[in-house]
């Protein structure tokens, strides 16, 4: 439900509008450096209204810090952090809460539990909730510098935007969008370098189920593919498959996106999300109001990404690190009491 991983075990909480949101993160080594200041870099790449194309709602996000951490250093407790909710404007949903809008989970989340959901902002659903997920990478990319490598640099995990609106000139996208006052969608790749062969437990704990499994967290993701991905299916195997070139695994091409038989092969693991545009958008469009049960016109109203997919790659990084740091524990890479 609202819990993921097997060591490093990871549990979120909160709605958009209320209080606050926040995280418990179980399994955390301890003697694990942690403070304020090592979550700002990441939780500015999150927020929204720092960049054209992304909601105009802005708050501080400062993490408070309720248990698992005793002079800046984690004790092996459940660290517990919280974020506060204070720029909101909840009657902007109260207006419209018989008209579910399309494309989010109003409609379904009445359904499912009987009208008792906080539906303002989209509630327990919102992207909102991506703050714990960065909160949750800040710890995991930390607890992932501490894996002994055998070669040079670390182990490093980045994202980036490769096209919005089909665009790989990403100015154009955006552009394509605010000329049709709508919202628009984009590819966000991840790449992780230096990971260690062997990571995975096949077959329902492979590598690729687990961060699949996580990936489709991120509210908005509708689809994911791992190397060549679906252009897979146009290849012929002879031209797929990955020659392997030296005792460590070293492959020639990496088609297979760093993950054979559900196992980290020990290239680079490259990956790639679809994500959908943003739900909210301001043209006029057709639902059922169910207090009337008619269909009818209506517009979203309030503040809203236009192009969601701007503030991705940072929650793809942590939702990355997330995974590869239980998956480090499961196979003791990470020592259970750091130095």
């Amino acid at each position: 439900m609202n819990a993921f991983g097997r060591i490093f075990r990871v549990s979120i909480f909160g709605e958009s509008h209320g209080e606050s949101v926040g995280v418990n993160i179980d399994g955390i080594p301890a003697g694990l450096s942690l403070a304020v200041e090592d979550f700002l870099e990441d939780i500015e790449r999150r927020k929204g209204g720092m960049q054209k194309g992304t909601t105009p709602r802005q708050e501080s996000d400062l993490p408070i810090f309720k248990s698992g951490i005793f002079n800046n250093k984690t004790t092996g407790a459940p660290l517990t952090i919280l974020f506060e909710n204070n720029n909101t404007r909840s009657g902007d949903y109260a207006k419209q809460r018989a008209v579910p809008r399309p494309g989010h989970a109003d409609f379904v989340a009445h359904k499912k539990f009987g009208g008792f959901e906080d539906y303002r902002g989209g509630g327990h659903f919102s992207g909102r909730l991506t703050v714990c997920l960065v909160a949750v990478g800040v710890v995991a990319k930390k607890l992932l510098a501490h894996v002994p490598l055998s070669f040079g640099e670390g182990l490093g995990v980045r994202s980036q935007i490769l096209e919005i609106g089909g665009e790989t000139d990403l100015e154009s996208g955006l552009q394509k969008a605010i000329a049709a006052k709508d919202s628009i969608g984009g590819i966000v790749e991840c790449r992780v370098s230096n990971l260690p062969l062997g990571l995975g437990e096949p077959f329902f704990d492979s590598a690729e189920s687990l961060l699949a499994h996580a990936v489709f967290a991120i509210p908005a993701v509708k689809g994911i593919e791992f190397g060549a991905g679906f252009a897979a299916a146009k290849m012929f195997g002879v031209e797929h498959n990955d020659a392997i070139i030296d005792a460590g695994g070293k492959t020639k091409t990496n088609y297979a996106g760093g993950i054979v038989g559900g196992i980290t092969n020990g290239n680079e693991l490259v990956f790639r999300i679809a994500i959908k545009p943003t739900s909210s958008t301001p043209k006029e469009q057709q639902t059922l109001n169910w207090e009337t049960n008619e269909i009818e016109s209506f517009s979203v109203k309030g503040r809203h990404d236009l192009c969601i997919a701007l503030r991705v790659p940072v929650v793809l990084e942590a939702i990355t690190a997330m995974v590869l740091a239980d998956l480090l524990l499961l196979e003791q890479r990470i020592p259970r009491i750091l130095s």
